[in-house]
């Protein structure tokens, strides 16, 4: 065995005080960053606390770390589309699934009106599209079955029985008409086999599923941990499924923010338009940082700034070192500089005016947005 693999596989209990402490530093950061909006589209998101923060960290071995508003309830969105590709893989096999959905990043916004590949599919799982394609691939005789089917997969992967919300869910029934216009472009190409309206409101129940921060940085290291849940220690994914699901959140996760994402953070992650984050460490720890004010994309920016943090300063980036000599948490506390982070600007970008980063050229200013 090479040395560094002996390394690997010997488990180092994280220094709670040292964990505890670099996560305090960083909510104490961020807590005044008053940059990005409520996003608004979905009008229950709006009624969001703005100030509510929190950091939640869920080892394989099931330790907890966590600071901030971590109680907070918050609707999942787009954090539950890992979880429901699973599914889908899990009923379909990946053969079904991608003939229908491909892997490949868009570049577009999450609620892109449908820009289909060469083979009319969507382009991956972690747009709206695609995730609307991969709820109606989920097995079940009746609305409720496959209903209480995912559901059963949420809670496998928390540890807890889930609860929808159903004023965020009457909220997106009602305002979802951009989904609505791809899910019927999807039924004309084929992707989608039955009844437009009942797979639409399968999805958006799925995104208004009641969370906390500590739920999903449960459900993600449910991933980091091969599929099984380390709090419950039961098996909640089908492992073979884990690597499609974590390499599509690599590349495509973070929508059109995704290729900087991978280069600055460098972990497979999602993100919501309710303020979540998760992103997962394989072999070690997942990790969710809720805050609700979010960018033009619609990620966190409370979120972006502490994980630029951390992988900058801890060796969190999957390809640093410490993933063949250590493990990262033994490293968290050199978090005492901020990553340098580009100017920012705020600016509408259609119904959801947010967060704007623009880059510190010297070039000139044609090249400011």
């Amino acid at each position: 065995m090479h040395e560094d693999e002996g390394k690997q596989q010997t488990y180092q209990t994280p220094d709670r005080t040292r964990v505890m402490s670099a996560l305090q530093a960083l909510h104490a950061r961020y807590s005044s960053c008053a940059a990005g909006r409520l996003a608004d589209y979905i009008p229950e998101l709006a009624k969001a606390d703005p100030a509510s923060f929190a950091i939640s960290i869920v080892t394989v071995r099931g330790e907890v770390f966590e600071v901030g508003d971590h109680e907070c309830p918050f609707t999942i969105q787009s954090l539950s589309k890992p979880f429901t590709h699973a599914l889908a893989l899990s009923d379909r096999g990946r053969e079904h699934v991608m003939q229908r959905v491909g892997v490949e990043p868009s570049g577009d916004s999450f609620d892109s009106i449908i820009r289909l590949d060469a083979n009319n599919r969507p382009h991956n799982p972690m747009v709206n599209a695609g995730a609307i394609a991969v709820t109606s691939m989920i097995r079940g005789g009746t609305q409720s079955e496959r209903l209480g089917r995912m559901l059963e997969v949420f809670g496998g992967t928390m540890g807890r029985q889930p609860e929808i919300d159903q004023a965020v869910f009457e909220s997106e029934r009602a305002t979802g008409h951009r989904n609505r216009a791809m899910a019927h472009l999807m039924l004309n190409f084929g992707i989608l086999d039955r009844d437009v309206e009942n797979i639409l409101d399968l999805y958006f129940k799925q995104c208004s599923v009641l969370v906390t921060s500590r739920d999903m940085a449960t459900m993600a290291a449910t991933l980091a941990n091969a599929g099984v849940n380390p709090q419950t220690g039961e098996r909640a994914v089908k492992r073979e499924y884990i690597r499609d699901v974590l390499t599509v959140m690599h590349t495509c996760g973070m929508y059109n923010y995704a290729g900087e994402w991978a280069y600055t953070v460098g972990l497979p992650a999602k993100s919501g338009v309710s303020g979540g984050i998760i992103a997962v460490v394989p072999g070690q720890f997942g990790i969710c940082v809720y805050s609700p004010p979010v960018d033009e994309r619609g990620n966190s920016v409370r979120g972006i700034r502490v994980f630029e943090d951390l992988s900058r300063n801890s060796g969190m980036h999957v390809f640093e070192t410490w993933h063949q000599t250590g493990q990262v948490l033994n490293h968290i506390d050199r978090v005492t500089e901020p990553s340098p982070a580009l100017p920012d600007t705020t600016q509408p970008v259609g119904n959801a005016t947010v967060h704007k980063r623009e880059l510190d050229l010297d070039d000139g200013a044609e090249y400011r947005r």
